[in-house]
């Protein structure tokens, strides 16, 4: 086993294609410039001829290669290198005897135990790489080797000697991977700009539907993307491309388990698990820093690091100019008291320069209004540390959300009153109550869940798209009554939660807002033995009021600053100061330059009604005037990207 073996990461944007016939050069290296960010330290290519010959035979996969011919497969890889910086560990990264090659992007914890046994098998290890630890186990026990690997990961895994592609997801969807399978041809990549270029231009097309998924639930749910030929790979999912058959097959590889089991909280199991998780994460030879609000997540996070001896990390905070929103004095209070420095970083007042390439970033429409204090904390974060961690993922285990609690009080409709899940003939773009009370009762319980967030109702979609057809009411995985009804009715929330909002919404944003920035985001509260551990706790200990109470016993530190009675503030922007002044003139063309560039679907009159509400003082319509700008601009960028690409 390599030297502290365990210790080694690599944070990256990946991508590849598998054609039947040559691309032009331009092709991968368009893919690769999309993911540069993602990875500044290193960029390679490998490259196959339709035969599996290397394009540049006798050289070495990381060898420069000038003015490349053709080729019909690539592997693509940018990295950013936090341990074991040396060439030998760049990707693509082959086995010795190059039939099996591997592309990843994300960091597996815990694997020495598993590393001896490979040593043991005959394995020799050249890097003290967790690339290269995925590689060997992979070369000595196929795909089987997925419940070894413990961690975040998007992972591609070129196997020769069968001639398949893997493609996989980590458990809870921390790393994104995209794919596009046209006519037999297969690509893949991190981002969906990566993955654009192989499309052909006449295939580039907007998926309808999920725009409308969009305006529904403010992101796209996978398996959609914004382009009718690119597809999202679900969390805990694999992917398998068979190069003879030009094949695909997809599958579940985990699942969180069902059986309740008490868990001792009094005893060590359940700290001892979380302790764990959240140690093999402060291991980083470039410097290590912790995401700080006032919230009880990122607070029990800091406290383990300051209970494990951790307290010289560099704690980072968001600090806003509202009183009301700034959550930077309370979390000075706890960084003091747990004795880390803190570095409040100031949210800029105004981002009329910067939207446009925080929208850019976030890849494809997106509209979460936290995305873009995360974007310049992230910014400011990485000037002082490459690594920081982050209390992602408590709220969605423990419940910690108010819409819990709110749409529970209609549990009942679960048995009583259905719902037919039809559309309404209603359309009321401004969404008045008494429209979203006739969407709530036409809707079963699991999908009027859908209106506890900040999306579109139905009446207010059907208003904005008068010409689409076919919608679905929600665009949720997991929506299948017979699986829901096995759990109690807060479980059947956080299974859609969990397969969906998790992923494709929290966990997409903190990819994108910090990888933006070359800087590595760590969720402790995600492992996913931890998030077992949680699943196997019955409802009376794991669902609390005041919600997350177990994590009380985590930070006794904190005891006098009374964290479980504060107020829930959330990582709430400043949205009616932003588009009242930066974004207020672009308020006036955006319902026409949104009709045009979404091929007529959303409607000018529909979305300039919208906006003339707002201005006239329903300012409870401002994430959703936010969220239209947002679609517009993204869609203009991805309009233009599409035309210019080759």
């Amino acid at each position: 086993m390599p030297k502290a073996a365990e210790k080694d990461l690599t944070m990256c944007g990946i991508a590849g294609f598998f054609s039947q016939h040559n691309m032009a050069p331009a092709v991968a290296d368009a893919m690769m410039s999309a993911l540069k960010n993602r990875g500044p330290d290193a960029q390679h290519i490998a490259r196959w001829q339709s035969d599996w010959s290397p394009v540049n035979a006798g050289s070495t996969p990381h060898a420069a290669v000038h003015n490349p011919p053709s080729a019909a497969n690539a592997l693509i890889h940018a990295r950013l290198s936090i341990i074991d910086p040396r060439p030998i560990a760049d990707q693509p990264m082959q086995n010795d005897t190059g039939d099996i090659w591997i592309c990843y992007n994300g960091e597996v914890y815990d694997w020495a135990v598993d590393a001896e046994e490979l040593t043991k098998l005959g394995a020799v290890f050249r890097t003290r790489s967790d690339t290269e630890f995925i590689l060997r186990a992979y070369e000595a026990w196929g795909i089987d080797m997925l419940p070894r690997l413990r961690g975040m990961f998007a992972i591609a895994i070129l196997d020769l000697r069968l001639k398949k592609l893997w493609l996989v997801r980590d458990r809870m969807g921390l790393k994104p991977m995209v794919y596009s399978l046209i006519d037999g041809n297969l690509a893949f990549g991190s981002t969906v700009r990566s993955v654009l270029p192989f499309v052909p231009n006449s295939k580039r097309e907007w998926n309808p539907h999920a725009i409308d998924a969009y305006l529904a639930h403010r992101y796209i749910p996978a398996p959609r993307t914004v382009f009718a030929n690119i597809n999202r790979l679900p969390n805990a999912h694999w992917l398998q491309f068979d190069l003879q058959t030009r094949s695909v097959v997809t599958q579940c590889y985990w699942q969180p388990p069902t059986a309740v089991q008490p868990v001792a909280v009094a005893g060590n199991k359940w700290l001892a698990t979380l302790d764990a998780a959240i140690a093999m994460r402060t291991v980083a030879d470039r410097p290590l820093g912790v995401f700080l609000s006032s919230g009880i997540d990122s607070s029990t996070v800091a406290a383990r690091l300051a209970a494990s001896g951790h307290q010289q990390l560099q704690s980072f905070t968001a600090g806003f100019a509202d009183t009301d929103l700034d959550e930077s004095p309370r979390a000075k209070q706890i960084a003091e008291t747990l004795g880390f420095p803190n570095l409040t970083i100031a949210i800029p007042q105004t981002i009329r320069d910067d939207i446009d390439h925080i929208i850019a970033d976030l890849d494809e429409p997106f509209a979460d209004p936290s995305a873009i204090p995360t974007w310049y904390l992230a910014r400011e974060t990485s000037k002082h540390v490459k690594v920081v961690l982050g209390g992602d993922g408590g709220d969605e285990i423990f419940a910690g959300y108010k819409r819990f609690e709110k749409h529970l009080k209609t549990s009942w409709r679960r048995t009583f009153l259905a719902g037919n899940n039809s559309w309404s003939s209603v359309r009321d773009v401004g969404g008045s109550r008494s429209t979203k009370f006739v969407d709530e009762v036409r809707m079963d319980w699991w999908h009027a869940y859908s209106l506890r967030f900040s999306g579109f109702t139905p009446s207010q979609r059907a208003a904005l798209q008068p010409k689409l057809k076919n919608k679905s009411l929600v665009y949720w995985r997991g929506l299948s009554q017979k699986c829901l009804k096995t759990r109690s009715p807060i479980r059947e929330l956080l299974a859609i939660d969990q397969q969906n909002y998790l992923p494709e919404y929290i966990l997409r944003k903190g990819d994108l807002c910090t990888m933006a920035h070359g800087l590595e985001l760590r969720a402790p509260l995600l492992d996913h033995r931890w998030v077992e551990l949680a699943a196997s706790m019955p409802d009376a200990q794991r669902f609390t009021r005041p919600a997350k109470l177990i994590f009380s016993k985590a930070m006794p530190q904190l005891d006098q600053l009374n964290l479980f009675e504060a107020k829930k503030k959330g990582f709430n922007p400043p949205l009616k100061t932003w588009l009242n002044t930066d974004l207020a003139d672009r308020l006036e063309p955006m319902p026409a330059l949104l009709e045009a560039v979404s091929d007529g679907q959303i409607n000018a009159r529909s979305t300039a009604e919208l906006v003339g509400l707002y201005k006239k003082g329903r300012h409870q319509l401002a994430e959703q005037v936010l969220q239209l700008l947002f679609l517009q601009i993204s869609l203009s960028q991805l309009d233009t990207l599409r035309k210019q690409l080759p």
